[in-house]
């Protein structure tokens, strides 16, 4: 029985909870938030003593033991003898005694245990029950099944990159609030192993041959000089972790799964609901944006790296209706800014596909056509490798003189030339007609840029003449 040392308020590592270091509650201190729209502890309590009568009846029987081994388990001998006096397996016993330590049913001391005060609050505080399931609830690392031998090569290289996930999975399901089909759960899962990968490599995704939407940040910050070859998570592997993580979410009664599909339990919607709003609280801090527009939001974290982007900017979905906050994204990303409107799309892979709907309408507009089109790509399973599987070639030209225009708005002018590089596939001539047959308006003022900073002289002249032919036509700027 794994962790059965761990105080009740202990965090295991990499489980990715988000936890304050705060004294342990005393009965009656402090108050369990009730998240709009979900049940009161009155409520959630009845099902969180049901699923941990085991725990409870066990630290009943224990009393006042005066030993326990070194991870505080129950000796051989106790753990027999619990099980004969309460009709369990010793197996059954040990998982029942390993609940009732974390969630605080009863402490380790003095090489002993014996009872916690919440065990003698149990029956009475509903707000002392549900503290104590949400212990439970952080600790579900510990209590997710042990892999099989064959697939323990696997989880020592993802089972922990999954659990930093199991934030982004678990809100998902929140906001959809309903059964998810694995499948589903599997390509967020997938997604998110990537999106970590490319984070932690030193080169960063390549722009050839169209900047990814994602990537005028990598742009403005010069981290797109090299080309990234990198090889996806595989499917079976991601899908291992996933019935890992699943199992041992379910194992602490925070999700359901059936028919291959999972849902959040009651309890599992109000242990997320008061995480994120724990979120939201820190956000609120000097250096959160919870409460401004998602102008703001994006344009402060510009500066962030993409950890933490994505963490303000899924304290930010959370704290307000999902529909809403994908209407104010998309509207941020009608405007000038370019770099702005690549932030946005970012951000709008928090909603996943709640977003759906409102992107799709957005293929409509021309400003939005481009990073609509690869973020609809990015949500399908369609296996898409590069934009040019997606994108046109005037919808690609758009995009890459978008992204060229976020360099010339907030990065170094120098970094023009890599990205000129990245997408002219040893033609720029004909990227840069493209660019000016693009409608963009920044198209001269790219052209220009990139005229006065290429180290060739026969690409700036190219560049030169497509920027003097947008002017002469009337389209540039």
């Amino acid at each position: 029985m794994p962790g059965a040392a761990r105080r009740a308020d202990a965090v295991p590592p990499g489980s990715g909870a988000v936890r304050r270091r705060t004294p342990q509650p005393k009965p009656g201190r402090g108050r369990v938030p009730v998240p709009d729209g979900l049940p009161a502890p009155a409520e959630l309590a009845p099902l969180a003593r049901r699923m941990l009568a085991d725990a409870v009846r066990i630290a009943r029987w224990a009393g006042e033991l005066g030993e326990v081994d070194k991870r505080g388990e129950l000796l051989p001998d106790d753990a027999r003898a619990a099980g004969r006096a309460l009709a369990m397996t010793v197996g059954a016993a040990a998982k029942a005694w390993g609940q009732a330590l974390l969630v605080g049913l009863v402490e380790l001391r003095d090489g002993g245990a014996g009872p916690g005060w919440r065990l003698n609050a149990w029956e009475h505080d509903d707000e002392a029950v549900i503290r104590g399931w949400s212990a439970l609830f952080d600790a579900w690392t510990l209590l997710a099944p042990v892999p099989p031998s064959a697939m323990r090569g696997v989880f020592a290289l993802l089972a922990g990159q999954a659990v930093d996930q199991a934030p982004q999975l678990l809100s998902f399901l929140h906001l959809v609030d309903g059964p998810v089909p694995d499948g589903e759960l599997l390509e967020l899962l997938r997604r998110g192993l990537d999106e970590r990968r490319h984070g932690a490599a030193t080169g960063g995704p390549t722009l050839s041959p169209v900047p990814h939407a994602a990537s005028a940040m990598s742009a403005v910050r010069g981290t797109c000089l090299t080309p990234q070859v990198d090889t996806p998570t595989a499917a079976a592997d991601a899908a291992a972790v996933l019935d890992w993580m699943l199992d041992g979410l379910a194992a602490v009664g925070a999700l359901e799964r059936r028919d291959e599909a999972a849902e959040l339990s009651p309890l599992g919607h109000w242990a997320v609901r008061a995480k994120l709003e724990e979120i939201c609280t820190v956000a609120q801090t000097a250096a959160g944006h919870i409460e401004q527009s998602a102008l703001e939001l994006l344009s402060a974290c510009a500066d962030y790296t993409p950890g933490p982007a994505r963490a303000e900017y899924r304290a930010w979905v959370a704290a307000r209706p999902v529909d809403r906050a994908v209407a104010e994204l998309l509207d941020a990303a009608r405007g000038e800014d370019a770099l702005v409107r690549g932030l946005a799309f970012e951000a709008l892979r928090v909603a996943g596909g709640t977003a759906e709907q409102a992107v799709r309408a957005a293929v409509e507009e021309a400003v939005l056509r481009p990073y609509a089109l690869l973020w609809l790509a990015e949500q399908s399973d369609e296996g898409v490798v590069s934009p040019a599987d997606v994108l046109g070639a005037q919808d690609a030209a758009w995009l890459w003189v978008d992204t060229a225009a976020a360099v010339l708005d907030h990065g170094d002018t120098a970094l023009l030339v890599p990205h000129v590089e990245g997408a002219a596939a040893g033609e720029p001539v004909r990227l840069f007609n493209r660019a000016r047959q693009s409608g963009h308006p920044r198209a001269a003022s790219v052209l220009t840029a990139v005229s006065g900073v290429h180290p060739d002289p026969a690409v700036a002249r190219a560049a030169r003449r497509s920027a003097f032919s947008v002017h002469k036509g009337g389209a540039g700027q």
